[in-house]
């Protein structure tokens, strides 16, 4: 009986593990509240699904971006299933293709699930490239910030304060553009090295037929012009 309860004590806690942050208190959330993104590659076995848990607060903008680079064994399909669901288990949105975005606000502070699905194939895995994250843009927070900073400060630390947050937020939008350049760049690199392999592979079995082919046709002229040094001559 104590043996059981410890091992459900460690698969609990290895659960909660895979989150990406704590759960808190609603009065804690405003620690907590900032741009955060992840990016990473891994590979999806066959008839299997990858789960990963995201802490979110209310009013962000989450997203989520998938490619998938190549596929391996006896998988002929590219595509994967994928689904967002909600602290409370309901489903917010699902993609089944190769690539896909999902973009959406968060009404609910939690933590929202990421499930990838290799279910169209059963006898190959998959590599896929998977970047989300939450944006806050910070909008109540900066006017809170100003109403209470108005008695103390000037209207130039106050738009010094807009531009930098401005800034911040151009700068996480070029580096999802930089992070979808790299996701094209690794499923090219995939592409063109399995096109190299077709044209070595194909080259070789060619050069192997025309060797053949000359050594045939030279046995073949060879018996054609063989004569008999037992049969009399005219």
């Amino acid at each position: 009986m104590l043996l059981k309860a410890l091992l459900l004590a460690l698969s609990s806690h290895c659960v909660c593990g895979r989150g990406s942050e704590p759960q808190l208190d609603e009065s804690h959330a405003g620690l907590f509240r900032g741009s955060d993104r992840y990016d990473f590659a891994l590979v999806v076995g066959a008839a299997e699904t990858e789960c990963f848990w995201h802490f979110a607060h209310q009013s962000g903008s989450f997203y989520l971006t998938y490619m998938v680079q190549w596929v391996t064994g006896m998988a002929n399909d590219q595509r994967m299933f994928v689904t967002v669901s909600s602290p409370q288990g309901a489903l917010v949105a699902s993609e089944n293709e190769a690539f896909g975005r999902v973009g959406f606000q968060t009404e609910v502070t939690g933590f929202y699930k990421l499930c990838l699905g290799n279910h169209n194939n059963q006898f190959g895995g998959i590599r896929v490239f998977v970047n989300f994250g939450v944006i806050y843009d910070g909008s109540e927070e900066l006017r809170r910030e100003k109403e209470e900073g108005e008695r103390v400060l000037n209207s130039t630390l106050v738009g010094i304060e807009e531009s930098v947050q401005r800034l911040q937020n151009h700068i996480l939008h070029t580096w999802r553009h930089y992070i979808f350049a790299r996701m094209r760049k690794g499923k090219d690199h995939y592409l063109l090295q399995s096109n190299l392999n077709y044209v070595t592979w194909w080259s070789a079995t060619q050069s192997l037929l025309i060797l053949l082919s000359g050594y045939l046709q030279l046995f073949v002229l060879k018996r054609l012009f063989r004569t008999d040094a037992s049969r009399p001559r005219c």
